[in-house]
C-alpha cells in the first residue's frame, strides 16, 4: 500500500490568506495554491479540508528528495 503524506502552509500574502497544500505520493510532489481570502480561523481551514480536499487540483508530480 502506498503512503501518502500531505502539509497544509497558510500564510499572509498581501491582500490574501494563501493556503498551499503539498502532496507527497510514491516520492512525487504535487501542490495546490487556494486563496482563502480574510483571515481563516482554524474551525474554517478544518472544515474546508473535509469539504474540498477530494476536489483540489494539484501540479503535476516532480520527484521530490526523501
Amino acid at each position: 500500500m502506498d503512503k501518502v503524506s500531505c502539509r497544509l502552509t497558510v500564510f499572509f500574502e498581501e491582500p490574501f490568506w494563501i493556503g498551499v497544500f503539498e502532496r507527497i505520493s510514491e516520492g512525487k510532489l504535487s501542490v495546490c495554491k487556494v486563496t482563502f481570502g480574510a483571515e481563516p480561523k482554524d474551525g474554517e481551514v478544518y472544515a474546508f479540508v473535509l469539504r474540498n480536499y477530494a476536489s483540489l487540483r494539484f501540479s503535476p508530480a516532480v520527484a521530490a528528495p526523501v
